[in-house]
């Protein structure tokens, strides 16, 4: 039988992988993975961390045959096509910009040489683009997407390839070395990502609806950093929810259909991102065109280094650096801080997290920052500007959350730990004064806001 290439990309396991099971059933299947510079450069340390991570499993999962190569895929790939004598290349569709450009020039030079291109599925339970409207445009709001991606539904989990032989005819570079970072990220692996999952199946999936906006809790599933790197489908993960809807009823029911939702949110800032591609790093609307904003300085260097003085958001870059993860809601007020109180264009901070983050994840994170910033699709309205006071007295009540991240405000109890300006010896340990005024920084945004309006 002719030889298959696999490139793996956004998608490192061989369960419920569509793009494997269609290689295997044409013939032996050269399993290949290719360093590419350019997205190297922007990955951060974590990220590259993660991904050496991940590829030392795979290699294990694949018995050695994974070939790692460095250098531009479309010159490696009609190469090793050569060498093996394959007659196809399959990949997983990718969705991203730049994938997309790359992808079209591997296709044109892979077809030069004769060898076939062949994509199946996708890193999405339904791939970005397929979910229309009546008039067959993009949705521009989650909530009907979220309908219609239902409606729509999305197919079983892929069975496992009967008879799968790996292809070991080529020498392989040596998995790269994880640089040295200080962040404990989890382990990145297939086997990894079920164990999380069905953790928190078990554990936690019946308080999600409540217990998801409680950071000080650590009860969210952490699947995100599986997902971006695809050493799980999200298709597998609905599969269980639904057969763990069975029977459910209450507030059991409300939380798992919580969780579906946020798979949702993936799926719909991904098909944004494919309508509108300029959008990873540009306001998706002009809603704040003329908008001023400042250049980030000291301020900016104090939000990333988790000492402005407002313990919630210091907890929660201080936990981004700590763990290259932070929990939603805190990644939602410590967006609103830098945009709002410091007045720093949102891409700053993107880059910021995507430099740290081990879940980095361009759609999602982007997005999601464009949500808060008041420019991207169900945009909270500028004027929404959250007080960190307030979030953490109402999200973080007891203050578990902030004692957890801030040594240096231990010594504070209870809810008081979030106004330690007001605790008689709330800095004898260090914990820096507040760099900003953030009753007069809100009057400021306002300000700004209205001069759009002009």
């Amino acid at each position: 039988m002719p030889r298959q290439i696999l490139w793996f990309r956004r998608d490192l396991r061989l369960g419920d992988h569509p793009a494997l099971g269609a290689a295997a059933t044409e013939g032996d299947v050269l399993p290949v993975f290719i360093l590419d510079r350019t997205l190297l450069g922007t990955a951060g340390d974590v990220r590259t961390a993660a991904l050496a991570d991940a590829l030392a499993h795979l290699r294990r999962a694949t018995d050695g045959a994974l070939v790692v190569r460095t250098g531009d895929p479309a010159r490696i790939l009609p190469q090793l096509a050569k060498e093996v004598d394959a007659t196809a290349v399959h990949v997983s569709s990718e969705t991203f910009p730049y994938g997309r450009r790359r992808d079209a020039r591997v296709q044109e030079a892979l077809e030069a040489k004769d060898v076939a291109w062949v994509e199946t599925g996708s890193p999405y339970a339904v791939t970005p683009g397929r979910v229309r409207n009546g008039s067959g445009d993009r949705y521009k709001v989650f909530t009907p997407f979220s309908k219609a991606w239902l409606e729509h539904g999305w197919r079983a989990p892929a069975d496992d390839p009967e008879g799968l032989r790996w292809c070991r005819l080529v020498e392989t570079d040596e998995v790269p070395e994880a640089p040295a970072i200080d962040a404990d990220i989890p382990t990145i692996s297939e086997e990894a990502a079920l164990e999380r999952w069905h953790a928190f199946l078990d554990d936690d999936l019946d308080d999600y609806d409540d217990g998801r906006d409680r950071p000080g809790d650590d009860t969210t599933s952490r699947m995100s950093a599986h997902l971006k790197w695809g050493t799980i489908h999200p298709r597998t993960m609905l599969a269980d929810l639904e057969r763990r809807a069975r029977g459910r009823t209450g507030k059991r029911m409300q939380s798992l259909l919580r969780y579906r939702t946020e798979l949702a949110w993936r799926e719909f800032y991904a098909d944004v991102l494919w309508h509108a591609p300029k959008s990873d790093w540009h306001d998706l609307t002009d809603a704040l065109d003329g908008m001023a904003y400042d250049e980030p300085g000291d301020a900016f260097d104090a939000w990333r280094e988790g000492r402005t003085g407002f313990p919630m958001v210091d907890a929660g870059m201080r936990q981004l650096l700590a763990e290259g993860w932070m929990h939603n809601r805190v990644r939602m007020l410590t967006a609103s801080f830098l945009v709002k109180d410091l007045h720093v264009w949102w891409p700053h901070g993107a880059r910021h997290f995507l430099d740290h983050l081990v879940d980095g994840d361009v759609a999602s994170n982007n997005h999601g920052w464009q949500w808060t910033a008041g420019t991207g699709t169900d945009a909270a309205p500028y004027f929404r500007v959250f007080n960190p006071v307030l979030q953490g007295q109402r999200f973080d009540p007891e203050g578990e959350y902030v004692r957890r991240w801030i040594p240096e405000l231990r010594h504070v109890g209870g809810g008081a730990v979030h106004e330690p300006w007001k605790v008689d010896d709330g800095y004898r340990d260090g914990y820096p004064e507040r760099i900003l005024d953030h009753k007069e920084e809100r009057a400021e945004a306002l300000d700004r806001l209205a001069a759009t309006k002009r």
